[in-house]
């Protein structure tokens, strides 16, 4: 198991501003860093990635569908989804990195009124599947993330989530357990883990208000010691937001501050994660 902080904290665009923040979560006890990949080339994170093996901390890969829709009736904006994951894989073999995810089906926020249909399904598994042959050729896994019903409609339960991967059926894709998420959409967390961890690749730890993780009502202790019962061995990233950047506050709906200072969130997170799991 390994420890790593999204840096969706400070920016969706990391650079050498942000190696002061990053020397400190190495100080605190983080194995790595996830690198938000909303813009830039491959030679911009391959220069970030040398940062950052330079500190001995290891990276994953976080973004969106910015560009298409692995949904979409119409080939041609499928086709778009699918070049889009191709520059998030590009991006994170750049980055040094071997874990790419994110809701990369469906942009943020789009709704049509119902659920998903049978057609859309097999869409996205259509071009997740292709999408993850093209990520192993770079020894890159994909974890796709499902999201709450009120950010997006296709993939919102850990269920659901299980059988698109089952669907997609490519070694090196999985999907994304987010605590937040979950605590709106799922009932017995804990349990669930249980049944589906067998696609589970990749774990974030989030709060219920997105702030310092243990300062809310999610029962981390619970769930960490499924995923250790259940013998997850890979990443638990936490993920938070502040209110410093106005179109990611906008985006999580962030409109109050919900933490005293950054430093809380990675510091008490660190312990918390730390703690949780030893003591499991």
């Amino acid at each position: 198991m390994k420890l790593g902080f999204d840096l969706l904290l400070w920016s969706t665009h990391v650079t050498d501003a942000h190696l002061p923040v990053i020397e400190d979560l190495k100080e605190t006890g983080y194995d790595g860093v996830e690198i938000p990949m909303f813009e830039g080339t491959p030679a911009h994170f391959q220069q970030l990635g040398g940062r950052l093996r330079d500190m001995g901390l290891a990276s994953t890969g976080i973004g969106v569908m910015a560009d298409g829709n692995a949904l979409s009736p119409h080939k041609w904006i499928r086709d778009k989804a699918l070049d889009h994951i191709k520059w998030l894989v590009d991006c994170t073999a750049a980055l040094g990195g071997d874990l790419c995810a994110g809701p990369f089906y469906q942009p943020l926020g789009e709704f049509v009124g119902r659920g998903p249909t049978g057609d859309e399904i097999a869409w996205c598994a259509d071009v997740h599947k292709e999408a993850a042959r093209y990520a192993a050729q770079a020894g890159i896994r994909l974890s796709v993330e499902p999201l709450n019903r009120f950010e997006c409609y296709f993939l919102n339960s850990m269920k659901q989530a299980e059988a698109l991967v089952r669907k997609v059926d490519e070694p090196n894709y999985g999907y994304l357990f987010d605590t937040f998420h979950s605590n709106i959409e799922d009932n017995n967390v804990p349990a669930l883990i249980g049944e589906t961890i067998g696609t589970i690749n990749h774990v974030h730890i989030s709060e219920n208000n997105r702030g310092v993780p243990g300062a809310g009502h999610i029962d981390f202790k619970s769930i960490i010691g499924a995923l250790k019962k259940a013998n997850y061995n890979g990443w638990m990233t936490i993920e938070a937001f502040g209110s410093s950047l106005p179109d990611l506050a906008a985006a999580t709906k962030i409109w109050r501050p919900i933490f005293e200072t950054e430093s809380d969130v990675y510091r008490l997170g660190y312990r918390l994660m730390r703690e949780s799991w030893d003591s499991a």
